[in-house]
């Protein structure tokens, strides 16, 4: 985690803290079922939570820990410091190392993914709001970085929005999938511990039971999790970069916002560069970077090893805290985002009237000239304009046997711009649930 790209509430989350105090929890709520079920005193696990109220000295558990080399059992110590020998000796009875830090993991990376959702519903309501705005505000398409055809300002944000969303829904299900616990014991076999202590100590934490574990959660639940986020990072750079291209010089149809006193190079006064947008395609990568990992963590050596422990140490706050910080960057720079209508209708027109090239084409065959020929009379005048610079429909209105196949007033209305407009409002639809 690099504080630079990261945010309170989400690094909070990864803090040994909240750690100790989640494994506390997990204690203290496994106490009180073995109580109920008659395995410890009901005095013993009330002991427990005299311990509710305190602050966990972390520097004190790493001190213990550097003797233990076992961070579970220098927690454990310092929680007996607090509530007493006597009264914590029934303190993780049956209980494995696992099954507090995979139960911890699971709830850190659940906290997680209830903050990455609201993130992503900024963003979303950032999308939305400007699609609206621009809805009929025409530019070109591009397609291998040439002019296509054209479309809208709002179907660009449109696309966006619906790639966000269909990457909310996916990381919905991975928190879904993610959101389990166990309190299992040795290799999972509940040999020492009732099943009756998990389900208690899920419900107190929001989880539900993993229907079986080998002494760890299984970690496809986990590869999932960091491979949604890793598509959502790819989203996110999939916009980045579209602003990053608005933004060239050459181009110009948007830009991020370039607030008063902000500098955009130390030695060129005169610069505004995408700085913001070109930080998102690089922090995209670092959440990506953490896919890999999360998926070899997957094949662990029977019942379990450690391979996975020390990877997840770093991944897990290194992926969620930077996707926090990208996507409240991103949701601020939609917000923001200025838009330069002119600039798009200046850049269709570069070529005069070339993108309507396709309509004029399924004109002639509609109108009987066979396919092969009928591309090769629009591209020799399409050629033209790409080579002297002229305007495409005075071309075609030039060229007799163009005229012959479709006549003047056929060949002007093929230039009229609302014809690929047309079903803009059909696809909001689709969309947003709404034109």
């Amino acid at each position: 985690m690099i504080p630079r790209y990261a945010r309170p509430e989400m690094t909070a989350i990864w803090e040994p803290a909240t750690k100790f105090r989640i494994w506390y929890e997990i204690e203290a709520h496994a106490c009180d079922a073995m109580a109920r079920l008659g395995v410890i005193p009901q005095e013993n696990a009330d002991a427990v939570w005299k311990a509710k109220d305190v602050e966990f000295d972390v520097a004190r558990i790493d001190e213990i820990e550097a003797v233990t080399k076992h961070d579970v059992i220098a927690f454990l110590t310092h929680l007996a410091e607090h509530v007493g020998s006597e009264e914590a000796r029934f303190v993780h009875q049956g209980m494995t190392s696992s099954d507090v830090l995979d139960t911890c993991l699971n709830v850190q990376l659940v906290r997680a993914a209830d903050i990455l959702l609201a993130d992503m519903d900024k963003v979303l309501a950032a999308l939305k709001k400007r699609a609206f705005e621009h809805k009929m505000t025409v530019r070109v398409g591009r397609s291998h970085g040439i002019h296509a055809e054209p479309t809208t300002m709002g179907l660009t944000f449109a696309r966006f929005y619906a790639e966000m969303d269909r990457g909310k829904a996916r990381l919905q299900a991975a928190r879904d999938e993610v959101a389990t616990g166990a309190i299992s014991g040795a290799v999972g076999t509940f040999a020492n511990i009732d099943p009756r202590v998990e389900e208690h100590v899920c419900e107190k934490l929001g989880l539900r039971p993993e229907p079986i574990s080998t002494q760890v959660i299984p970690r496809d639940r986990h590869a999932m999790f960091f491979a949604v986020l890793g598509v959502i990072a790819s989203s996110i750079e999939n916009i980045a970069i579209e602003i990053r291209h608005m933004q060239r010089t050459e181009v110009l149809e948007g830009a991020e916002f370039f607030s008063m006193g902000q500098k955009g190079s130390s030695a060129m006064p005169h610069k505004k560069n995408p700085v913001l947008t070109e930080n998102l395609t690089g922090l995209a990568r670092l959440v990506r970077m953490t896919v890999i990992p999360a998926m070899e963590n997957v094949a662990l050596w029977h019942e379990r090893d450690i391979s996975h422990s020390s990877v997840e140490r770093g991944i897990g706050p290194d992926a969620t805290v930077t996707l926090d910080f990208a996507l409240n960057r991103l949701a601020g720079v939609i917000d923001k985002m200025l838009i330069f209508p002119e600039n798009m209708l200046e850049n269709m027109n570069k070529f005069a009237g070339l993108v309507m090239s396709q309509r004029v084409l399924l004109a002639l065959t509609q109108a009987g000239v066979s396919r092969e020929d009928a591309y090769s009379m629009v591209q020799r005048n399409a050629l033209k304009v790409w080579e002297e610079r002229l305007d495409f429909r005075e071309l075609l209105l030039a060229d007799e046997e163009v005229v012959a196949a479709l006549g003047e007033d056929a060949i002007n209305e093929k230039f009229d711009m609302s014809y690929h407009t047309k079903h803009v409002d059909t696809i909001f639809q689709r969309v947003f649930g709404e034109s």
